[in-house]
């Protein structure tokens, strides 16, 4: 019996000790976790999100801290050397690259669609063109039943009902996609407000985020905005049919979002634009979006690990962004990428 007590004693000890010694190993493994932080563009947040997911299986000694702040503020941060990362999805301009105290990288992820999304009774389906779209935000066009939004509709009975223009109350490259847009197709609007992440609205109402402007848009009746094409389709949003620079009527959709992509001029440094593309099935108001990495990163470990999550999102994550109606990038423009991306030090 004696002896019984004294096994049971020695078990329970061997227990006691294999408990703190898991706890110990799963305490040190959470302390060696690196936290990687970015912050900036709302546009792409959903196809990070997963990308920063998929990851961590991939490597389980890296976590990303994102902060789905507008792309004003990614541009800020990285400047401020706050983040490790930006996100932006308008490239930044020579002014505020010059206020970097290193050179700043633009890595091109995946591209996009800013969509016309609308709230009216019964949601009828849409078609508007440039000049219309640019009279509404030009607050020139006012009402639901104005001739030049029925005679883009015939048939469509649309109510005598102020149009309650949202956009972006904060810097964002949503924002720089609509006003580039804009300016290339608005003479008035390119002197009157021009594209930048953050402009003097001659109109309407702001929401933060291209999730503020979606809900803005979905409790405001006679609302219309601009938001992200996933920021649509999963509010259950309508949108509109876009003129584009062909004269046809089309719908922002993968497939119309790569016909714009496949046009594009890339240039040396990645700073491109993609609005008002040519070619009858190219959706006109669509833009890339780009990670902002220090070439020089002053961290060599944490260097080494964004550089090899960078890596990945190229090779691997791409193929993620079909599933969440972003176009990804052209091969030969991946290959670029990834020469691009073997040029950071740490």
């Amino acid at each position: 019996m004696r002896q019984f007590r004294r096994m049971t004693r020695t078990h329970c000890l061997g227990v006691k000790l294999l408990g703190l010694t898991l706890a110990f190993g799963l305490s040190a493994t959470a302390s060696a976790q690196m936290m990687i932080t970015g912050a900036g563009a709302t546009f792409p947040y959903p196809i990070y999100s997963k990308w920063f997911d998929a990851y961590a299986q991939v490597d389980p000694s890296v976590r990303f801290n994102y902060q789905s702040i507008g792309s004003g503020g990614g541009q800020k941060q990285i400047l401020a050397q706050t983040v490790d990362f930006g996100a932006s999805d308008g490239p930044m301009s020579d002014d505020n690259l010059s206020k970097a105290p290193a050179k700043i990288l633009h890595i091109p992820t995946v591209a996009g669609a800013d969509v016309v999304a609308y709230n009216l009774p019964g949601n009828p389906a849409l078609k508007l063109d440039a000049d219309t779209i640019a009279g509404i935000f030009l607050g020139e066009i006012k009402k639901w039943n104005d001739g030049k939004i029925t005679a883009l509709n015939p048939g469509v009975t649309l109510p005598d009902q102020e149009i309650v223009v949202v956009h972006r109350s904060d810097g964002s490259g949503t924002t720089y996609i609509w006003t580039d847009y804009l300016s290339k197709i608005s003479s008035e609007w390119k002197t009157k407000v021009g594209t930048n992440t953050s402009v003097n609205w001659p109109t309407g109402i702001g929401g933060k985020g291209n999730e503020g402007v979606a809900g803005q848009i979905k409790q405001t009746p006679g609302a219309l905005g601009y938001v992200e094409l996933i920021y649509a389709i999963q509010n259950k949003m309508p949108y509109v049919d876009v003129k584009n620079a062909s004269g046809k009527f089309v719908k922002a959709s993968l497939d119309s979002i790569t016909a714009a992509m496949a046009t594009a001029q890339i240039p040396e440094d990645f700073r491109f634009s993609i609005t008002n593309a040519p070619g009858d099935n190219a959706y006109p108001i669509c833009g890339a979006t780009w990670l902002l990495v220090y070439q020089q990163q002053k961290d060599a470990i944490k260097g080494k690990k964004l550089v090899e999550f960078l890596k990945w999102a190229q090779k691997d994550g791409e193929k993620m962004a079909k599933d969440l109606d972003y176009a990804p990038l052209p091969e030969p423009l991946q290959a670029r990428v990834l020469k691009r991306i073997n040029e950071i030090k740490f």
